[in-house]
């Protein structure tokens, strides 16, 4: 047993308590793959955030280790793609799994679970720019928002969906053997508008489906999470 799959174990039950479970919800992506050895950690540690009111997790699968031997079911090159933009807006050279990006801001590598705490803590006791309202209404998702500082800027509307949850038999690469239970998994995301971060916001877009939504508000070219809400 790795020390870092000890590590994780050791501080899940940490992760579970909401510490500011009043502020808006905190934004904690993974990047991940079912060709890393090194992520299943760091995806028991995404699964234990799933009863946290004040965190969105996301687990975004990537594909740039399908070539290693096994093809991940959930990657996307879009994914890749939002990873490498966060990594050169805040000036690295190269992207890596597991990661996990907190807001838009914080990037901790591996599975370093106090490191996510206290950055979900820092992040979550941050002033509220932003109210954002999402609401599910059979099939239409009504997005409302409105700045709560002046001189707001460009934000770009982003939307995508969730699997909960879904167990994948690994056959190939360096997890094959192994069956692993993945949670949170990112799908269908894209950008769906813009606002110009000042006059309040409204928009209904057409929804289908069981997996819960997501919607993010966030600065243009990888920049920082201003808000974000989950619907079911």
């Amino acid at each position: 047993m790795s020390r870092h799959f000890i590590a994780a174990a050791a501080f899940v039950s940490f992760l579970t308590t909401p510490l500011f479970a009043e502020q808006r919800p905190v934004v904690v992506e993974l990047y991940t793959s079912q060709g890393c050895s090194s992520c299943p950690p760091a995806d028991e540690i995404l699964s234990a955030l799933k009863d946290r009111d004040d965190v969105i997790a996301i687990a975004l699968h990537v594909d740039y280790w399908d070539y290693i031997g096994w093809k991940d079911p959930f990657g996307h090159p879009a994914h890749a793609e939002r990873q490498r933009a966060f990594a050169t807006t805040a000036g690295r050279r190269t992207i890596y799994t597991p990661e996990m990006v907190v807001n838009g801001q914080t990037d901790i590598v591996g599975a370093k679970p106090m490191a996510l705490s206290k950055a979900i803590a820092e992040h979550a006791a941050k002033p509220q720019t932003i109210a954002l309202d999402v609401v599910r209404d059979g099939e239409t998702l009504r997005i409302n928002a409105l700045s709560k500082v002046d001189g707001g800027g460009p934000v770009e509307v982003h939307l995508l969906r969730i699997t909960p949850e879904q167990t994948t038999e690994i056959t190939r690469g360096e997890n094959r053997g192994k069956s692993i239970a993945y949670t949170h998994i990112a799908h269908d995301w894209q950008i769906i508008g813009s606002w110009d971060g000042k006059s309040e916001f409204e928009m209904s877009v057409p929804v289908s489906g069981d997996d819960p939504a997501v919607v993010i508000l966030q600065s243009p070219n990888a920049g920082p999470i201003m808000a974000a809400a989950q619907v079911d």
